[in-house]
């Protein structure tokens, strides 16, 4: 109706003119009011229509009906010449949906002339009524006894409700909650209590919510279930969860039980926590003692209990909630069908999820653009980027617009695959609509031209938005990474001086630069940086001092990392042992002992704790150099600390022992190993053998042989080593044995395990093989050691060639190796007469 009046009153800037332009404003005014059906009673008062409100009588006896309108926008600066509250405007007035200038002449049969603006929204027009009146003048007139007093004291129940909720500042509606208080003739009902507490809720005024609370008791305003479940929705949703739920405690004790609004909340604030057991059991216990069953759930709460469902990973329980909404009859929503489509997407339900759209088409349940963002998403994740371009080609085709989530979901996909022209078609047609792109999609992108080799290009689009100024340091911080980790040293570093000329720098730069150098190895340059941040405002923190150190270490430069360690440690930014275990590590790396050790006890001196890791870098160091002493007795000070210990540690614990020959100590920590998730490393399971076959124990070396080679982890040293035992003991058969596997498993690729079948083959007389593995040997551009020409030469003194004759063949090796060798492999072949070919 409203909007109909708009057309017969000229618009403020508009060039339209209406039917009755040229008549007197009061005239206008009964035009209007009969096209309405509204009649007018000069003198005697006005009928009440819509929008209109009964005055007090005026000086003349009649009483008056006003359109409220023509009250000044808050900033309450008041025009004496024109406008001055409610009560100047003449005796009347007029409510219009949007914003005009009117001319009314009312009240008392001579009304003033009076201009007056107004906005009144569609939604207060549709309470109907002096609704929108009242709204208005409490929006336009700061002053509540001079906005309200064209109602006086008869503002029912329900007005005093909506004027309260329909505040858009929480000062405001309490100012308002307080004035109905004071006029005393307003009765404030639990209702009018909700509402005020959840105004303050939302605005997380917790104090003022409590204060309210408490006067709620004082005054015996009993609360009621929507009290209840207000407190909890505001609590919730402001991050209080505890809270939250103490209040739910406190409505169970008060004997209320909560209505499915409530329950509803009470799961999302479950599912929000995390806790979707307890969200089921809550569930569970309001069916069982309510009147409710599934049959009688709205279609929010069959969303929220699919949705939680979902989000705890119980795909089956989601569909069957799902499944009983159908049977039920209640009608699914999109909001009902985007739930399911994201959990079976989520689990790679692809075919369900395509099942899922065609019942929507069934159901006549339009998709709407979160729909399609879903869909664009998962199969983007699921790496169809084709089927994620189609929907999001079909979701234009379905005359819906892509929001920045389609554009930014997509882009990101496009960019991880490196597909830089469709990403720009995008970008393009992102511009055409003026949508701004977000800092992560930007990052993302400007890695994508770096990993595409468009380094050029990847700089003008950071320049773009550098230059619009709109850059925050979180993404300065990612541009500088991207470049950074592809070791685009040069570029990391302008983007880190554009960030400076913006004044944006933060400690966030500062690390992610420190990283760049680390991975360019510029240890220098990383240090200068480190050292000029607090000449630029900017305090390392723990990640600064942590980068630092640990890129430093990994350089071989312990001794430079340390001094930063010292200050992080005095700055009380050690939280753990990990910067300590990085020099630590570095120094036992550089073979000095001594130092680590230093750090080791700098470290316990200040409290803190070494963990596993540290032990077992000290534990190998010095079993590496066959520190027995204190390899051990820093395996009995892990032990004491109460760490079990890990594969790791038990691997360098059989390394050292199988050193000293502790066989003991190695079987007891083998068999720890076996127990363990990882098992024995082959290194360790070889060590092993190799203690058994020193002891010739052979059943127990055989044995673990034999379960190397069923698991296949047997490898060409385990080999190697069961082949010197049965050589060792004169079992020559099973030597020949292992030497024929090795040739046939292609097993034979290191000196030692080459030199080892050579040996055998020479001292047992099997000529023959020795001239076939040297030919092997030499084939595979393995180079000969003494120990292999000592074999050889062992072969040609026992088929007679003197040794004088073998030392000169020795001295042609060290002269020039190629002809050597090939002298070696002549004087092989004649004294042997070994037919080439059968050990090609």
């Amino acid at each position: 109706m409203l909007a109909k009046l708009q057309l017969d009153f000229p618009i403020l800037g508009s060039t339209r003119t209406s039917p009755n332009a040229g008549l007197p404003p009061l005239e206008k005014l009964e035009l209007i009011t009969r096209d309405r059906k509204q009649r007018v009673l000069h003198g005697g008062g006005f009928k009440k229509g819509f929008g209109e409100v009964c005055r007090p009588k005026n000086s003349n006896g009649g009483s008056v009906v006003v359109h409220e309108v023509g009250l000044k926008k808050r900033g309450f600066v008041k025009n004496p010449g024109e406008e001055k509250g409610l009560e100047n405007l003449g005796d009347g007035g007029f409510v219009e949906s949007k914003d005009f200038e009117v001319e009314l002449r009312l009240g008392g049969g001579n009304g003033v002339v009076k201009k007056v603006q107004t906005k009144c929204s569609t939604k207060w027009l549709s309470y109907g009524g002096c609704i929108p009146a009242m709204l208005t003048a409490l929006e336009e007139v700061e002053d509540l006894d001079e906005a309200l007093r064209p109602w006086g004291e008869t503002l029912s129940n329900k007005e005093r409700s909506i004027i309260l909720k329909e505040q858009k500042s929480w000062e405001r509606a309490l100012e308002i909650f307080e004035w109905f208080k004071k006029k005393g003739c307003y009765e404030l009902h639990v209702i009018h209590y909700n509402i005020v507490l959840r105004i303050l809720g939302k605005a997380k005024k917790w104090s003022r919510l409590r204060s309210l609370w408490d006067e709620m008791n004082v005054e015996r305003i009993a609360p009621i279930n929507s009290t209840y479940g207000t407190l909890i929705d505001v609590y919730s949703k402001g991050g209080f969860e505890k809270e939250a739920l103490i209040w739910l405690q406190r409505m169970t004790k008060q004997g209320m039980k909560p209505d499915e609004v409530t329950m509803a909340i009470v799961l999302q604030l479950y599912k929000k926590a995390g806790e979707y057991r307890k969200a089921e059991e809550f569930f569970e216990k309001w069916s069982e003692s309510s009147l409710h069953c599934h049959g009688s759930l709205s279609s929010h709460t069959y969303n929220t209990l699919i949705d939680t469902r979902g989000k705890a990973g119980q795909l089956k329980e989601a569909s069957e909630i799902f499944a009983s909404m159908l049977r039920e009859g209640i009608a699914p929503t999109t909001v009902t069908f985007n739930t399911m489509i994201h959990i079976c997407g989520n689990h790679g339900q692809l075919e369900e999820v395509a099942s899922l759209m065609q019942k929507m088409e069934e159901v006549r349940c339009p998709p709407d653009t979160r729909t399609y963002n879903i869909l664009i998403s998962l199969h983007a994740r699921h790496n169809n980027i084709d089927m994620a371009t189609n929907y999001f080609a079909k979701m234009k085709e379905a005359c819906l617009e892509p929001d920045p989530v389609s554009y930014r979901t997509l882009l990101y996909a496009y960019s991880v695959r490196h597909m830089v022209s469709k990403a720009e078609d995008l970008i393009s047609e992102m511009d055409e609509r003026g949508l701004e792109i977000d800092e992560f999609t930007h990052s993302a992108l400007t890695r994508m031209y770096i990993e595409a080799g468009m380094l050029e290009k990847s700089w003008v689009w950071f320049l773009r938005f550098h230059l619009s100024g709109k850059m925050g340091s979180d993404c300065y911080a990612a541009n500088i990474d991207a470049y950074g980790e592809r070791g685009h040293i040069l570029e990391a570093e302008k983007v880190f001086n554009c960030c400076r000329e913006e004044k944006k720098l933060s400690v966030l730069e500062f690390n992610v630069m420190i990283k760049a150098y680390g991975v360019g190895k510029h240890y220098s340059r990383a240090c200068q940086l480190f050292d000029s941040m607090e000449s630029h405002g900017v305090i390392p923190d723990r990640c600064s001092y942590s980068s630092l150190v640990q890129i430093l270490a990994s350089g071989d430069m312990p001794h430079t990392a340390m001094p930063y360690l010292k200050k992080m440690q005095e700055s009380g930014l050690v939280r753990d042992c990990i910067p300590y275990c990085a020099v630590i590590s570095s120094f036992a790396k550089l073979g000095q002992l001594e130092r680590a050790e230093d750090v080791y006890k700098q470290m316990v001196g200040f409290n803190v704790q070494p963990d596993v890791i540290v032990f077992g870098v000290l534990i190998n160091a010095f079993a590496e150099v066959g520190s027995v002493k204190e390899a051990l007795g820093y395996a009995d000070a892990m032990k004491k600390a109460g760490f079990p210990g890990n594969t790791v540690v038990y691997n360098t614990l059989i390394k050292l022992y199988t050193k000293v020959g502790l066989l003991k100590e190695a079987e007891e920590t083998y068999k720890l190993l076996e127990s363990s998730e990882d098992g024995p490393a082959i290194y360790a399971s070889n060590c092993m053998i190799d203690l058994y076959s020193e002891r010739c124990m052979v059943k127990q070396a055989e044995e673990l042989f034999d379960s190397l080679k069923r698991k296949g982890h047997a490898n060409e040293f385990t080999f190697a080593m069961m082949l010197c035992m049965y050589k060792r003991i004169g079992r020559f058969e099973e030597a020949i044995q292992i030497a024929k596997q090795m040739r046939e498993l292609r097993l034979l690729t290191d000196l030692l395990s080459y030199n080892n079948v050579i040996g055998l083959y020479a001292t047992y007389g099997r000529f023959k093989e020795v001239v076939g593995t040297f030919k092997e040997m030499t084939k595979a551009a393995i180079q000969p050691d003494d120990c292999t020409f000592k074999s050889l030469g062992l072969v040609l003194v026992k088929s007679g060639l003197s040794k004088q004759a073998v030392g000169k063949l020795e001295v042609s090796v060290k002269k020039d190796s190629g002809s050597g060798l090939q002298a070696w492999m002549s004087a092989l072949s004649a004294v042997v007469r070994v037919n080439e070919s059968s050990y090609m």
